[in-house]
């Protein structure tokens, strides 16, 4: 079956960055929706019209990937607005801080602690890989319809190219 939007497809990948250094490996296949939300819409183009077994590689500036990096979204948050259990490393929405702490951030944003001090922390709303080249090599394992609840949500529901919650101390981005 040849992918078209929109259809499941059954992914592998090597993520690299553009020094060659390894950023995430994906053996198990996984499902994505094309023409949804699961794929960076440079990854959606590229799969049109391949089939099972086909093998990509994808060279993907930070605008077709996850855009420039925005100090902008840099924030410095005082501990006292912050949960007390709070590590690097964890997502907070910056709908549950207060807006002045987060001014300029939507509601909806994911901010990374990524420094804690004594009496304030760094949250970051940029994604993890934010103005990075990327190198990625996909391998098409399958392909099949999308089911209707699928193309309604617009997701099979295990999208690598959204941010996920990282448990503290966590390392995989899918």
């Amino acid at each position: 079956m040849e992918i078209h939007s929109p259809c499941v497809v059954a992914l592998t990948w090597k993520l690299k960055d553009s020094l060659g250094d390894n950023l995430d490996e994906l053996d198990e296949p996984v499902e994505f929706l094309v023409g949804g939300d699961d794929l960076l819409p440079a990854i959606d183009r590229a799969l049109q019209g391949h089939e099972a077994g086909a093998e990509l590689h994808l060279n993907l500036e930070p605008e077709d990937a996850f855009g420039d990096y925005d100090e902008n979204q840099v924030f410095l948050a005082p501990r006292a607005t912050l949960p007390e259990s709070i590590e690097e490393g964890m997502l907070l929405e910056a709908s549950s801080l207060p807006a002045d702490v987060v001014k300029g951030a939507t509601p909806e944003a994911l901010l990374t602690v990524t420094e804690l001090y004594p009496e304030h922390a760094v949250l970051d709303g940029n994604h993890p890989l934010a103005g990075i080249s990327l190198r990625l090599d996909l391998k098409v394992v399958a392909v099949r319809e999308a089911t209707e609840a699928e193309v309604e949500n617009g997701s099979v529901g295990t999208g690598f190219f959204r941010l996920q919650p990282l448990a503290p101390g966590g390392t995989e981005l899918h």
